[in-house]
């Protein structure tokens, strides 16, 4: 139905431009929305070897292990900063029982190519001092220290394939 030459569809378009996509669509008001979450505890990243992850995330980068526990159909990895153990990463082996052993092998397969978009970001005081430390212990990366509308990083990959980042953000 056609109001002063403009259809519905840029009726809306106009009133909602200016909105989030997610109060465009969101059937609840967004001064009711009750939020449901405190925190993001865990994320997780594929490993091909997890001791190869543990001497990289821990021995290279200085993560510390929050967990490493034998539970039968799987090894429970993770890892944090130190001191914050409330942010941990599973460094997950691809396999059961989250997929067959068939999938696993076509994860295995992107995730050495560098395919996956697995990305960690860290952040640090000084990124140029981090960066000539981890050169020192052998990290090899994918970018040098640069200056950014942010702050200064850089990128790495992981002995698996896997993207990071280390930031140091502006004040």
């Amino acid at each position: 139905m056609l109001h002063e030459g403009v259809d519905a569809a840029e009726r809306l378009s106009r009133l909602t431009a200016d909105r989030a996509v997610s109060d465009k669509f969101s059937p609840v008001p967004p001064t009711s929305v009750i939020h449901m979450f405190n925190a993001i505890t865990h994320s997780q990243i594929y490993v091909l070897d997890q001791d190869q992850a543990l001497d990289f995330y821990v021995g290279k980068l200085g993560l510390e292990v929050n967990a490493d526990v034998d539970m039968g159909f799987m090894r429970w990895l993770t890892v944090s900063v130190p001191g914050h153990p409330d942010r941990q990463v599973l460094l997950e082996k691809p396999g059961p029982p989250a997929m067959s052993e068939e999938t696993a092998e076509q994860v295995r397969e992107l995730l050495t190519k560098g395919a996956l978009g697995s990305a960690l970001i860290l952040t640090t005081d000084d990124c140029r001092k981090t960066y000539e430390t981890l050169l020192a212990r052998g990290v090899e990366f994918t970018d040098e220290p640069t200056e950014r509308p942010y702050g200064i990083d850089c990128g790495l990959r992981d002995p698996f394939g896997n993207h990071l980042r280390f930031t140091q953000l502006k004040d």
